[in-house]
């Protein structure tokens, strides 16, 4: 993975509207999310949280749940969408990505709080997604979900992605995009500052 400062995430921060005009931020996750982003899982659904871990689970073991706080481990990062709610930044949406370099992909997964689907929530982590792909320079967007899973498949759809098996796990599909955005054209302001900063710093290491 490319190198990013950590020393002040909030540069990484992006503010979106959803079809309402209702204003979504999309940050990193930090250690000081640890509680709220526990209890976030939990109020999902069951079905929501099936859907977003492939399988049951009731809330985040501390392992998994210490890896979604501490960004950059193991190349994993993981982003909430957050709004003001009862003048509360709460979170609404989250979602988990890592950078391939060997096949120069970025794999994600991500869930939306039940009572907010349907605002636009998925399809802004989505847009950010393919920012935060551009800017590292991946050529393609990727993620496997249920092929029960008509809500992320609806989703995915609607945001240009095509579908191929998993080759792995027939009760996968996969949905895949090609990600062809120049650095300067990275619709995210903080991701394209990003990417001119990260192309600095790759030409100075050569």
């Amino acid at each position: 993975m490319k190198a990013l400062r950590f020393d002040d995430l909030k540069q990484y921060s992006d503010a979106v509207r959803l079809r309402s005009g209702e204003p979504v931020a999309v940050r990193f996750v930090e250690p000081g999310d640890e509680e709220e982003l526990q209890n976030y899982f939990r109020s999902l659904s069951t079905r929501s949280r099936y859907n977003r871990f492939l399988g049951a689970m009731k809330e985040l073991p501390h392992q998994v749940l210490d890896r979604f706080i501490h960004i950059g481990e193991s190349d994993g990062f993981s982003v909430v969408a957050t709004m003001q709610i009862d003048r509360f930044a709460t979170i609404v949406g989250e979602a988990r990505y890592a950078f391939h370099d060997e096949t120069g992909s970025l794999e994600f997964g991500l869930s939306v709080d039940d009572r907010w689907q349907g605002h636009g929530i998925g399809a802004a982590l989505l847009g950010n997604l393919e920012c935060r792909a551009a800017a590292f320079g991946a050529g393609r967007l990727f993620g496997d979900t249920l092929r029960s899973n008509d809500a992320m498949i609806g989703l995915a759809r609607k945001s240009g992605f095509g579908f191929v098996p998993n080759p792995e796990d027939w009760k996968l599909v996969r949905f895949e995009k090609p990600i062809d955005t120049a650095p300067q054209d990275i619709p995210c302001a903080s991701w394209r500052i990003a990417a001119a900063g990260l192309a600095m710093s790759g030409a100075a290491a050569n």
